[in-house]
């Protein structure tokens, strides 16, 4: 069974009730599905509230964090990312806690069509939100590097296995191992600055070439910067990756490697999830990621 399948499915029928018993002041008979992840399921509630469910066991202690974590964070952050207006409990028909937020605009990195300049622009952009982001400094408890991103040996084996699953939709590079080998010989990183944790293509929302939104919060955790820097290999080119720089501040060569190897687990990794559940343009953008990532920095 593929990592990413559902433990619980959250259906239209199970949204409406528990929206209708815990907060009946929203029209519960709006309710429509806004597309599902690896441990959620997002429902769009009066055109307006975006309800996240959790669908994997797994994803509990994200929501948690969640909780405490984004309204302490959303105010002092430059671009959108969700605020919860309504908690929902456990009950009999749904034993895991669930969220309510106001519906943020924007689309999918991979869908908003973003050509050379676009991309430039949103690495200034970025630059300057994670420069604030790992300066924030939260009166919260928050684990460090629960997913063992920035540990290298054990993320250079996960990227591996991503790579030889993706067969057939990437292609072969020698540059690929030998960034991994590299990157194998890294020491434990001592950094602890507050990271998202997962941001990846799909965390990012675009809208009008802008960028307007970083969603799913459930990682957020202390820990080595590289986390979320991997998407400057990723997502730019280095006219692109220079404007990031320009805004975040210097970024050392040991930190710009683990982020490099983190990007070919993410790319290799998002490549077959995206083929396997049909997404054209994810999987092209993870697979033009990858390409992105094996360019050396300029």
């Amino acid at each position: 069974m593929p990592e990413w399948d559902a433990e619980f499915d959250v259906d239209e029928a199970l949204v409406r009730v528990l929206l209708t018993e815990q907060f009946p002041e929203l029209d519960a008979s709006s309710a429509k599905l806004l597309g599902e992840g690896w441990d959620n399921a997002a429902w769009v509630v009066e055109d307006r509230w975006v309800f996240r469910f959790p669908r994997r066991q797994i994803a509990i202690p994200g929501v948690e964090r969640e909780l405490a974590v984004l309204p302490r964070l959303a105010p002092l952050l430059s671009v959108p990312i969700p605020e919860p207006r309504f908690v929902g409990r456990p009950s009999e028909r749904f034993h895991w806690p669930f969220f309510g937020a106001s519906l943020l605009p924007g689309r999918e990195v991979a869908d908003a069509c973003l050509d050379d300049q676009t991309r430039e622009d949103l690495g200034a952009e970025l630059g300057r939100l994670l420069r604030v982001l790992h300066d924030v400094q939260l009166d919260v408890e928050l684990p460090g590097d629960p997913n063992r991103r920035a540990d290298m040996p054990f993320r250079v084996e996960r990227a591996r296995a991503c790579i030889a699953e993706a067969t057939g939709l990437l292609s072969p590079s020698d540059t690929i191992e030998e960034i991994l080998e590299e990157a194998s010989r890294l020491p434990p990183s001592e950094d602890t600055v507050l990271v998202h944790g997962d941001l990846h293509q799909r965390h990012v929302l675009i809208h009008e070439g802008r960028l307007a939104a970083v969603i799913d919060w459930g990682d957020v955790c202390v820990g080595d910067a590289s986390i979320d820097l991997q998407l400057v290999w990723c997502l730019f080119r280095p006219t692109g990756r220079a404007r990031f720089v320009d805004a975040y501040g210097p970024i050392d060569d040991d930190r710009l490697l683990r982020a490099r190897a983190t990007a070919l687990y993410f790319c290799a990794m998002l490549a077959s999830y995206a083929h396997s559940v049909g997404n054209a343009n994810l999987e092209r953008e993870s697979v033009s990621g990858l390409e992105r990532t094996l360019v050396d920095w300029d």
